[in-house]
């Protein structure tokens, strides 16, 4: 290591009554990968505001390469060379790719674009995230991307700045399929080689082991521990996040969710039956039952086809060919009748298409179903809010109030956010698309035992996840998708990690 870039001492920040940084310090060295690790609401993302220019601290002092560093806004801190990748992408949709990895540094001369040397810049930075030319275009438009690549983008914005030295990440991998992930990794290491310094916020432990140095974890605002990678494991750092020994004991939504009807029959009755259904374009071929009682998962890289089944199901897609039935009741249907049948759908896209990020938590969460919340199609605020409350409570939803703007949520506060709303809706099949995303490990416990209780009381979930060890942890049946296909459906317990990547690779027959 060649001495501390970046070093921040006694930082604070209040909003209002919450104070979400108490006198936090960390040093962050040259040719360091720091990560930067706690649950929901630690302050991570307070802390990476500072460091980029997006907040001031109350109080506190910070350093860059030695010298006072106080950035005035996101532009200076670019300037100085601290560049941030959201979580939450921050691209501008209607440009193109190669307009926003140059965004803010395109060349010029006498008022004119530089054209053909911005295009090669911006081709370079793309090829050192994705490792070769021609894998993202230059000219497609941002908003027509996958998530995966809106992520790859981001970072290429991020590198093409001229003088990057600190290289904020947080969650990077949260939309990136496995091959991505190792390019990323790669293209890392060859920044720590050049004397960069990573910090990096990320939920999947077994990434923060694997390419990490360092680690800084945060609790309620303040530093709980610090020290080596080579030193520590993964028990130990969860523990270090969550400050508690054991997660055992039933939560209060599983308990709910467990009192059945006794008049209702849930043994295993099909409630979503899909037969050689394609889309328009994605999936060619899926067929699958889902039963009460039961979690089915589905696996395999992004674009092999898993959310635009998701989105057929639910009726956001059309149904080119096959048939779907819910509830035994089959034909066309729209997200609304759906709605009515008893489904439920969680996007993978929370900020695009999962919610609505300007409104309140109780208009989020109750949205789908306003029955029974005010006389004759009205809707009485007190009942809306005791509505939403019961379910904030149940999932330990960090906030306010149920009148805060989800925007003002941490990712992981959002995602309980939505799946609450499927819960008040009341749903008899769950659609979940990527459910444990950008969230800590803790609520990602929490919301794997909420898919077990749900099953437990009779409901049907029908789950998509790029971490194989959640389906083989939670599922009891999984299929796994590969090129549009979804092969045979078999019992969790007949598969393993090696097997499941080896289908959804073609290394392993999936017909």
């Amino acid at each position: 290591m060649n001495g501390s870039s970046l070093v921040a001492r006694g930082l604070q920040k209040t909003f209002g009554a919450t104070r979400a940084l108490r006198g936090v310090d960390l040093e962050v060295r040259s040719g360091e990968i720091h990560a930067l690790m706690g649950e929901n609401g630690a302050g991570k993302s307070t802390l990476m505001s500072i460091l980029s220019g997006a907040a001031t601290p109350d109080t506190g002092s910070m350093e860059l390469g030695g010298a006072p560093y106080r950035p005035s806004g996101p532009r200076e801190a670019r300037q100085a060379g601290v560049l941030l990748v959201h979580q939450e992408l921050s691209l501008c949709g209607h440009m193109t790719v190669g307009e926003n990895v140059m965004l803010g540094i395109e060349p010029a001369s006498y008022g004119f674009l530089r054209r053909s040397e911005m295009r090669e810049k911006a081709e370079k930075a793309l090829k050192a995230v994705t490792g070769k030319e021609g894998t993202i275009s230059l000219d497609a438009r941002a908003a027509d991307l996958s998530p995966a690549d809106r992520q790859l983008v981001e970072i290429a914005r991020a590198l093409a700045v001229p003088g990057c030295r600190i290289l904020l990440l947080d969650e990077p991998t949260s939309s990136l399929a496995a091959g991505d992930v190792d390019r990323l990794f790669v293209l890392l290491r060859e920044l720590k080689q050049r004397s960069l310094s990573i910090v990096y916020i990320s939920h999947f432990l077994e990434e923060i082991l694997r390419v990490c140095d360092v680690y800084t974890v945060l609790r309620d605002g303040q530093v709980a521990e610090k020290g080596t990678i080579a030193e520590t494991t993964a028990k130990k750092l969860v523990l270090a996040m969550s400050g508690n020994a054991s997660n055992a004991g039933t939560s209060p939504v599983e308990a709910a969710l467990l009192v059945r009807s006794e008049e209702e029959d849930t043994e295993k009755a099909p409630v979503l039956v899909v037969e050689n259904a394609a889309g328009v374009k994605k999936p060619s071929s899926a067929s699958l039952t889902v039963h009460r009682g039961e979690v089915v998962g589905i696996a395999g890289l992004l674009g092999a086809g898993r959310t635009e089944l998701l989105r057929m199901i639910f009726g956001l897609d059309p149904v080119a060919k096959g048939t779907i039935q819910v509830a035994s009741q089959g034909g066309s249907a729209s997200p609304a009748k759906r709605i009515a049948q008893g489904v439920g759908f969680l996007s993978e896209d929370r900020k695009g298409e999962g919610l609505l990020l300007s409104m309140s938590i109780a208009d989020n969460l109750t949205m789908s179903r306003l029955s029974g919340l005010g006389p004759a199609g009205f809707v009485k605020d007190g009942q809306q809010r005791d509505s939403a409350k019961k379910w904030t409570d149940m999932l330990a939803v960090k906030m306010r109030d149920v009148g805060q703007k989800v925007r003002d949520l941490s990712g992981g506060n959002q995602q309980k956010v939505a799946l609450a709303r499927l819960l008040h809706q009341e749903a008899d099949l769950f659609l979940l698309d990527e459910p444990t995303r950008g969230v800590d490990i803790n609520s990602k416990t929490q919301i794997e035992r909420h898919i077990r209780a749900l099953a437990a009381s009779g409901k049907a979930v029908l789950v998509v996840s790029s971490h194989l060890p959640d389906l083989l942890s939670i599922c009891d049946r999984i299929g796994v998708m590969y090129r549009g296909r979804l092969g045979e459906i078999r019992p969790a317990s007949a598969w393993t990690e090696h097997a499941l990547l080896a289908a959804a690779t073609g290394a392993e027959g999936n017909t």
